[in-house]
């Protein structure tokens, strides 16, 4: 039988080469800290840190980067059986500048390509894929084949089995036509039981800007739960029951903006196998989020539980 796990995740990985100082420009930068990354992978950090079964699907090259991936996923309790080599390709590393409050540029190294996209369909274990209680996909994923063909096909064996999550995740980098982002996307939320994105996600996604708008244009794309992040404004939650939740950010002094979008994710998956009301899941996830927010790193920043709800406490 297979093993039914809570959250399985698909897409990128890498390593994020961080500044250890902060406003300062990347040509100026004397000290970086090496960290586990790549956003579907720092989601299932995330879930695995709030005491879920996580695996992630994805690809590194074969060298010292890939083996540090796996190491790092082992320390952090995630299931790495399906994150597999790629001879042709290196592991990716990604840069950052950090300027609090909100100014956090980045700068990808995924070139000739990143061995996360070379994911093929006839690879996958879609037994697992349908077990799992939540499955977390990225639009990243969607940008390049095989792993376009791959998202899909997870998609398509999931049949909105459990909770299938879309996270919107719009890289326009990553994209050589952009203009067909949004036929895919389509695609892929018709499979999808919840979509998670910012408000130019959204946009793409939808062609809709406006929040409640974007909603209902996802929830009319297929989805259940549709979850619009406003940035200052906070995030709107609207579900296909009617049920709607908005609410603040959670105020923190901010360090490194990235990686809370994750930490939010990871808590999402979290308070959906737990069944909570959706305010409440809302504001656990906007408080893990400003807790990563508050912190320098991404996926060793992932917080407990017990620390979210310190903080909400508080």
């Amino acid at each position: 039988m297979t093993e039914s796990l809570d959250v399985i995740t698909m897409g990128r990985i890498g390593v994020d080469i961080y500044p250890l100082q902060t406003g300062v420009p990347l040509p100026q930068v004397e000290t970086f800290g090496k960290f586990l990354g790549g956003s579907p992978t720092n989601v299932a950090v995330a879930a695995a840190r709030l005491g879920r079964t996580s695996a992630v699907i994805t690809r590194t090259g074969r060298d010292p980067f890939g083996d540090y991936c796996h190491q790092a996923l082992k320390d952090f309790g995630v299931d790495d059986r399906w994150v597999t080599p790629v001879a042709a390709y290196p592991t990716p590393v990604t840069f950052c500048e950090i300027f609090p409050p909100d100014d956090f540029p980045l700068y990808f190294y995924r070139q000739p390509k990143a061995p996360d996209l070379e994911i093929h369909p006839g690879e996958l274990d879609l037994d697992a894929v349908r077990a799992a209680r939540v499955f977390w996909m990225t639009g990243t994923g969607l940008c390049e084949e095989p792993s376009r063909s791959a998202t899909l096909a997870a998609l398509e064996a999931r049949a909105k089995a459990g909770t299938t999550v879309f996270d919107l995740d719009w890289r326009p980098m990553f994209w050589p036509d952009p203009a067909a982002a949004r036929t895919v996307y389509r695609q892929a939320l018709a499979h999808a039981t919840v979509a998670v994105g910012n408000l130019d996600e959204c946009e793409v996604a939808t062609g809709v800007r406006d929040p409640r708008g974007c909603a209902r244009a996802l929830l009319d794309a297929g989805v259940e739960l549709a979850v619009v992040k406003q940035g200052p404004a906070g995030v709107l939650a609207v579900h296909r029951d009617g049920t709607t939740a908005e609410v603040p950010p959670h105020p923190v002094d901010v360090v490194n903006g990235l990686g809370a979008g994750d930490a939010f994710g990871g808590a999402l998956c979290h308070g959906l196998l737990a069944g909570w009301e959706l305010t409440h899941l809302m504001r656990f996830a906007n408080a893990a989020g400003a807790l990563v927010a508050s912190r320098l790193a991404c996926s060793s920043a992932m917080p407990t539980e017990s620390e979210v709800a310190g903080l909400l406490g508080a």
